[in-house]
């Protein structure tokens, strides 16, 4: 009998979009900046920990800068891998130019087999699925979150811990950390 290999083990991310975060767009905002550097360790810690396999809902805002924050560990780690779980085909579809230019960048740095589609159309409860299947392949999270604001960032924190993953949040706000 051959022995069963381990799953590899997996941390999503969720995030606010760019409305509900202090340096709204401008990511050289000094509080965005060292958001970035947190989260950076935060990977690294969840690395170090045996995590290979992250998972974002690219989505503008935390998802978007947690992606790119992964793939910029590809030299350092090669057995890293960042997985897209991508809500819908349209996700993208009422995005600035600039963000939409920023996605599939993206999605150019990650083989297929690693494009995760939820559905193909746009339909309620889309980006409820894709925060679902992230969780449910996880067995942490790392949350940018304030603490207060309500949508999807909440939504999926809070099913999270219902499913009793690893916590991690950020708040990006006062760059207070919890566990």
């Amino acid at each position: 009998m051959e022995p069963m290999m381990e799953p590899m083990k997996t941390c999503c991310f969720t995030g606010h979009r760019p409305n509900h975060l202090p340096w709204r767009e401008d990511e050289s905002d000094p509080l965005c900046v060292v958001c970035k550097e947190h989260l950076a360790l935060e990977i690294e810690r969840a690395y170090l920990a045996g995590f290979r396999r992250f998972l974002c809902g690219m989505a503008m805002g935390g998802d978007l800068l947690f992606a790119e924050t992964v793939l910029s560990f590809g030299g350092l780690h090669p057995d890293l891998r960042l997985d897209a779980v991508i809500p819908c085909l349209d996700q993208t579809i009422d995005w600035p130019p600039e963000q939409v230019r920023r996605y599939w960048n993206i999605l150019d740095q990650i083989p297929t087999y690693q494009q995760i589609l939820i559905q193909a159309q746009r339909a309620n409860g889309c980006m409820h699925r894709r925060d679902r299947y992230m969780v449910n392949q996880s067995q942490r999270i790392i949350a940018l979150y304030d603490g207060k604001s309500r949508g999807g960032t909440q939504y999926t924190l809070h099913y999270a811990q219902k499913k009793e993953l690893e916590t991690v949040i950020l708040d990006p706000y006062t760059l207070k950390l919890s566990r």
